[in-house]
């Protein structure tokens, strides 16, 4: 099987069995344990943002692993002013829905950029 088409199906895998979980505790990358911000705070309890933490994760951990390292940095940079920008949603539930939303669509787009250079 392709390595990008691996790499794919083991994340879905990961985000299904990760969607069964009661608390974002749970399963977001987060430690909720010692979450101290209001923005660490609201990930924590809240179901929906965990998953949408997990899945920022996982898709950062996919792109970051499948390209060159000049990309790489980029991507990476990427994350950093993203982090800044959610940050800044504080306890805003509807602002950090967004900034999930708007990650998780780059991130989506970074992994189809590398799948459309395929075959591997």
């Amino acid at each position: 099987m392709p390595r990008v088409a691996t790499i794919l199906m083991v994340t879905a895998i990961a985000l299904a069995f990760a969607s069964g979980a009661a608390e974002a505790g749970d399963y977001a990358p987060l430690n909720c344990n010692k979450a101290s911000s209001p923005t660490e705070q609201a990930i924590c309890g809240s179901y929906a943002l965990g998953q949408s933490e997990a899945r920022v994760a996982t898709l950062f951990s996919v792109a970051t692993s499948l390209v060159a390292m000049g990309q790489r940095g980029d991507i990476q940079d990427a994350q950093r002013k993203w982090l800044a920008t959610r940050d800044a949603c504080g306890k805003n539930v509807g602002c950090l829905t967004e900034a999930y939303d708007q990650r998780i669509r780059a991130l989506n787009a970074v992994v189809a950029g590398i799948a459309s250079r395929g075959p591997y």
